[in-house]
């Protein structure tokens, strides 16, 4: 019930973007408005403190929301994550405090003058002036800054997880999810692309690329020649499309590009008065990767899970050892 009224309130407020006035003759709304979210270990979370939260985020919502109730949903939805970080938030800090954790005032300010820097461009009016509109004094935005120091420092130390994934496991998430291993067939590609200037006739593309397959079969390096004489950003790259799949090319030029074996290179194919020199650097069968492959990506993933799992478990403990009380 909490979390409707929530929604529903800030659902009224985030109408002001749609050119409402913000003032409201609702009394309940206003009282709402000035109420109570939460206190978590004797500190208070004010509906407005969750409001302003979540307003950077209603342009968005509307944008995506495929009807008023979609919306509301959206709405109610994030506020239940906003105030339950902002919940957490308290509680981590609170513990790291309980810990004994030393944060230098030296990374704060850092923190503080970065934060000023990268979002006001340095402009300290500006960013005093943002306060205002958040009823916020330089002091009170500084303890946030401190906060979410904090949090960051606290979460990495409980991400970390000296965990080994045993082969026994790792064997089974590729048995279970094999189909994330499936690649298409591609090839490396590089390309030499010769476009005529202006009213050019295709003779001369046609003699430069008589040149550049003179040079080729001398032994003369694709990428070296393709920087020299192809057009286009790829150019600068040596010609280089990295990976790419049929699909992502014109089929005249898939089809040789596919043929090619790594290290071949294609006779020049002409398409719309253009003229195209094709070479294969590698290629890729299609296939579901064998798990010597795909080990490590396995792993990464996995250490990733235990590491969700280890900090869900810390939150939750958190949350169950705190005092939280919801005044709504």
């Amino acid at each position: 019930m909490f979390y409707k009224k929530v929604s529903l309130l800030i659902f009224a407020l985030s109408c002001l973007g749609q050119g409402l006035n913000a003032q409201t003759n609702d009394p309940a709304l206003a009282q709402l408005g000035n109420g109570i979210a939460a206190i978590a270990e004797g500190e208070i979370i004010t509906i407005e403190q969750v409001r302003r939260r979540i307003a950077p985020m209603v342009p968005s919502i509307q944008v995506n929301a495929t009807s008023a109730q979609d919306f509301s949903k959206k709405i109610e939805d994030i506020s239940k994550d906003i105030l339950q970080d902002m919940i957490d938030q308290i509680l981590i800090v609170r513990a790291a405090e309980d810990e004994g954790m030393l944060i230098p005032q030296s990374y704060i300010d850092q923190e503080y003058d970065e934060i000023i820097s990268r979002d006001f461009r340095g402009d300290r009016a500006r960013f005093l002036e943002f306060l205002k509109t958040q009823n916020q004094t330089p002091r009170e935005f500084r303890r946030e800054v401190y906060k979410r120091f904090v949090v960051r420092v606290m979460r990495q130390q409980n991400r970390k997880s000296q965990s080994e994934i045993s082969p026994e496991r790792i064997e089974d998430f590729y048995v279970n999810n094999k189909i994330r291993f499936y690649q298409n067939e591609s090839v490396r590609l590089r390309q030499i692309i010769l476009t005529p200037i202006a009213d050019e006739s295709i003779t001369p593309l046609r003699q430069t690329a008589k040149k550049i397959m003179t040079d080729l079969d001398s032994g003369l390096n694709f990428s070296d020649l393709a920087r020299q004489y192809s057009q286009g950003e790829m150019s600068r790259r040596g010609g280089d499309w990295g990976w790419i799949e049929r699909q992502d090319i014109r089929s005249e030029l898939s089809q040789v590009a596919f043929d090619l074996e790594p290290g071949e290179y294609s006779d020049p194919i002409e398409l719309s008065g253009t003229i195209f020199i094709l070479y294969s650097e590698d290629k890729r069968q299609e296939m579901i990767q064998p798990i010597t492959q795909v080990r490590e990506v396995i792993e990464e993933v996995l250490i990733g899970e235990i590491a969700r799992e280890t900090q869900e478990r810390w939150l939750q403990q958190l949350r169950d050892n705190a005092y939280i009380r919801y005044f709504i």
